[in-house]
């Protein structure tokens, strides 16, 4: 007989239960799902699967795939004003912009993002209610990429207003993120450098410091 027989078994130390947040897990599959199957062959039950949850605890949070997506754009544009709010915070615009493109761009299965928007801005074609949500986040980045530009000292020389310019990014970010479905075999790491390569030296061009500017 010992010690810890007299006074029995030492008590264990119980693990702080991981608190799930299911709705994000759920909105996660649902992304993934979206991308391999489209909008509209991607079922609740294919979310489900993907998850590893009940089809019927997705229905506690979600009552059908518009408000999936509906959630997904919520969601999109809280975190555009936390990321917008990071890149105020830089020195300069080109900084600021980076700060923003390598969030964007920042995906660890940058095909699947890339796949879901192509579903996503074909539905919209299609569904006046998807259609105004994606308008929503869209208008929202574009907002605030604007709002930047604008307040920059950099932008200042340019014949673009902040609003023009701010399009021109979107387009070329645009562009490259639907080209980056064409790109089979491509690494995250490889697709995300070629991206911000491209991007950088459009920034280089459109905001060059007074100093350096040549005329046409």
């Amino acid at each position: 007989m010992n010690v810890h027989s007299l006074s029995g078994p030492m008590p264990q130390v119980q693990a702080e239960p991981t608190v799930i947040d299911r709705p994000a897990q759920i909105l996660d599959a649902a992304v993934a799902c979206f991308a391999k199957r489209g909008f509209h062959q991607a079922s609740m039950h294919d979310i489900s699967a993907e998850a590893g949850i009940s089809v019927g605890l997705i229905y506690r949070y979600f009552q059908n795939k518009e408000a999936v997506i509906a959630a997904m754009a919520d969601r999109h544009k809280k975190q555009i004003q936390e990321i917008l709010e990071r890149a105020r915070q830089a020195p300069n615009l080109r900084e600021s912009l980076e700060t923003l493109f390598t969030a964007h761009c920042g995906e660890t299965e940058p095909q699947v993002t890339a796949a879901f928007v192509v579903d996503l801005f074909a539905e919209a074609s299609r569904n006046p209610h998807v259609a105004e949500l994606v308008r929503d986040v869209c208008e929202a980045a574009m907002d605030g990429v604007t709002d930047l530009i604008a307040r920059s000292p950099e932008s200042k020389a340019s014949d673009l207003t902040a609003r023009e310019m701010a399009e021109l990014i979107f387009a070329v970010n645009d562009g490259m993120l639907l080209r980056g479905v064409l790109k089979i075999g491509q690494s995250p790491a490889e697709s995300r450098e070629h991206q911000l390569e491209v991007v950088r030296n459009l920034w280089r061009l459109m905001f060059k410091p007074e100093g350096e500017r040549g005329y046409a």
